[in-house]
């Protein structure tokens, strides 16, 4: 039995990391038509990391080893986030070890290391696409933290397991008052954690305008590719945390192999739903002046602490 919660853990994990450049391909591709233009095909993000593997490793002379350590402590950091959320079941999971904080702290430890890469080859592009990054790491974390909080509070717990649970045990509690508060505070920051419009263009070619793309900007082959397929499995994670928490049905909850089929095609359903979401968001609005993102962020921070004093009130 603990083998079968193990292989059950690494294959919803696996699947999890192997649909994550799809969610982004498909972001590209509803942008694309609501610019009546053809776009790439959906699968391009895969072809794009296979030619990145392929190709020769440029290191700039000044960089130390914190340069070429980054992108492994960065995608490690980000696997075993894509280990720790329960995406397919919520009893086979890693569930005691899958709490909301250590998935924050997780993603802050990926950020820390991409930023002081991007600064280590004193390109005037990394130190400020850095700098631009942190500001809004600083104002987004407490404001997701907040989110946590107040989930929390309504289930009990800061496990993922229990939370998305107790969410199929009590029915349609997604209509409570302070869910759908947390749900729209979450959904702008997780827009904010991925680097998507308003807040950054990930398909921008403008250095004074890129944020992520401008901290991996001096990274070239594999250490592009490692760099880039993080940034697809966070997304994929934060995505797969929104549908999860707030529409948990379809997970499994007994293991059986037919089961297990369905549960992660209604996995993958999800997600490419919210993506397709994400990338009507993005084609309806422009992308924000840097000195207007802390007052979007600031509409999230004020949405979960209603969603907190609307828990404690009913309390």
């Amino acid at each position: 039995m603990y083998f079968e919660k193990i292989l059950i853990s690494i294959l919803q994990a696996l699947i999890l990391i192997s649909a994550a450049p799809l969610l982004a391909g498909i972001i590209k591709k509803v942008k694309a038509t609501f610019q009546y233009r053809q776009g790439p095909p959906v699968l391009q993000p895969y072809y794009d990391l296979s030619k990145y593997m392929k190709k020769e490793v440029v290191v700039s002379d000044i960089a130390s080893w914190l340069f070429l350590a980054a992108p492994y402590v960065t995608l490690a950091a980000i696997v075993i986030c894509a280990f720790l959320v329960p995406s397919v079941s919520y009893l086979y999971s890693l569930s005691k070890l899958g709490d909301m904080i250590l998935i924050i702290y997780l993603f802050a430890l990926a950020r820390f290391f991409m930023a002081l890469a991007a600064m280590d080859t004193a390109s005037a592009f990394g130190g400020m696409a850095s700098s631009r990054e942190m500001m809004i790491s600083s104002i987004a974390e407490p404001a997701m933290i907040l989110c946590f909080i107040s989930l929390a509070i309504t289930y009990g717990s800061t496990n993922l397991s229990n939370i998305m649970s107790s969410t199929i045990k009590s029915g349609n509690y997604f209509f409570a008052i302070e869910n759908i508060f947390v749900f729209f505070a979450l959904f702008i920051i997780v827009v904010a954690e991925t680097g998507r419009v308003p807040f950054d263009n990930p398909a921008t070619h403008l250095e004074l305008t890129m944020i992520h793309e401008g901290m991996i900007l001096e990274y070239s082959g594999r250490y592009l590719a490692m760099m880039t397929m993080a940034s697809y499995i966070k997304q994929a994670v934060l995505f797969t945390l929104m549908v999860n928490i707030f529409f948990p049905y379809g997970m499994l909850t007994q293991f059986a192999a037919l089961p297990f089929v369905v549960s992660s095609a209604l996995l993958i359903f999800k997600l490419i739903a919210f993506s397709v979401v994400v990338g009507i968001f993005e084609s309806v609005l422009a992308k924000f002046r840097l000195f207007q993102v802390p007052d979007l962020i600031g509409i999230s921070f004020v949405l979960a602490l209603t969603g907190i004093i609307t828990n404690v009130i009913k309390i």
